[in-house]
């Protein structure tokens, strides 16, 4: 999941083709369904991203009892309206009458807090959870910003690599060359300087002993002279998300699925970011697929990012969507931090049924 931040902006209005009372308001590249004649281009408004959580008072002020996502009918999530895909709310609180919309979306203030806006943080099952243990050595892995939403993140032209995005739960391993030690944890865990304490029952330590990833982690730390190495990949199958590319994890018989999609070393006390295909010798760890590789353009890669998926090699499901970076590391000031990026299938994000267990 990508940081929540409720921000005012600039909005680019369009017609709605199959609806005459309605309109698209655009922020970045996402669009969402608003009342016909409520904006006009260039005014400015808030935008509550997908996965946010909002208050009961906030959802009747907006008209939106029993209208969202979740349980608790809540969450914003992408939905169809009328046959347009809306993703987010684009709206006017009462708290924020008075303030002046353009200044803060220059400003990049974020309305979350004062609005009662939190993040959607789905439930962890029992496979994916396990004892904790400080870990502060353990290499963190950084949120994946949507395209959409920050599409100054890559440069028309520039050098990419796109790779198949895939639906599993995040698994972080660093391993600490003195002493030998390895340090497993989950996107969540890790992003509290925890571990998890090895279970073979656990569904991370599962997939990191049945790929040999401590081995192969030991081995590039020593080729490379790091004191540390972090391999972060996606472990997926039946068991762990909806969408399991023909793995099951609840059987014994063979590891869960993991595709390693990122590495870090710590070399010479700085950490630096590698490219996975470059770093380990070919079948030395699943890698997840790499699609495409030339340069950047904007509808080349919504288009790698819908289709069937290529993991299995039997295109069993939807694709969940790519990621996509410079050829070359670098940093982004749109983001302040790694120029990398995320875009999601639009059947993805509408399909029925589905899990986000992170």
């Amino acid at each position: 999941m990508s940081t929540l931040r409720v921000t005012a902006e600039k909005l680019t209005v369009h017609p709605h083709p199959n609806a005459d009372a309605l309109e698209l308001a655009q922020v970045g590249l996402y669009r969402a369904v608003v009342a016909k004649g409520a904006y006009r281009t260039g005014d400015h408004a808030l935008y509550i991203p997908e996965q946010a959580v909002l208050s009961a008072a906030l959802i009747e002020e907006l008209g939106l009892t029993g209208r969202l996502a979740g349980a608790g009918a809540n969450r914003v999530k992408a939905v169809r309206l009328r046959g347009e895909l809306s993703q987010g709310l684009v709206c006017r609180p009462s708290a924020l009458a008075g303030l002046d919309l353009a200044r803060a979306a220059e400003e990049g203030v974020d309305f979350a807090e004062l609005l009662g806006i939190t993040k959607w943080v789905p439930p962890v099952p029992t496979t994916m959870n396990g004892d904790v243990e400080a870990a502060a050595e353990l290499l963190p892995w950084v949120d994946i910003e949507n395209l959409q939403r920050y599409p100054g993140i890559l440069e028309p032209g520039e050098p990419v690599v796109l790779t198949e995005k895939l639906h599993g739960t995040a698994c972080l391993l660093t391993y600490v060359v003195e002493g030998g030690r390895v340090l497993v944890s989950s996107k969540g865990f890790g992003s509290k300087g925890l571990a998890l304490k090895e279970d073979e029952r656990n569904v991370y330590w599962r997939a990191v002993r049945g790929h040999g990833v401590p081995e192969a982690a030991a081995r590039l730390a020593a080729r490379l002279g790091a004191t540390r190495v972090g391999v972060f990949a996606e472990v997926y199958g039946q068991g762990v998300q909806d969408l399991a590319y023909g793995v099951d994890v609840r059987t014994a018989e063979a590891p869960p699925g993991y595709a390693v999609f990122d590495v870090s070393a710590e070399i010479d006390g700085q950490v630096r970011w590698l490219d996975p295909a470059e770093v380990f010798a070919e079948g030395e760890l699943p890698l997840v697929p790499r699609l495409f590789e030339g340069p950047y353009d904007l509808d080349t890669v919504l288009e790698w990012a819908s289709g069937r998926e290529t993991v299995s090699g039997r295109a069993l499901h939807l694709r969940e969507g790519v990621v996509i970076r410079p050829a070359v590391e670098r940093y982004s000031p749109v983001v302040g931090g790694r120029a990398i990026a995320k875009a999601v299938s639009p059947a993805y994000l509408t399909r029925k049924g589905g899990t986000e267990y992170e």
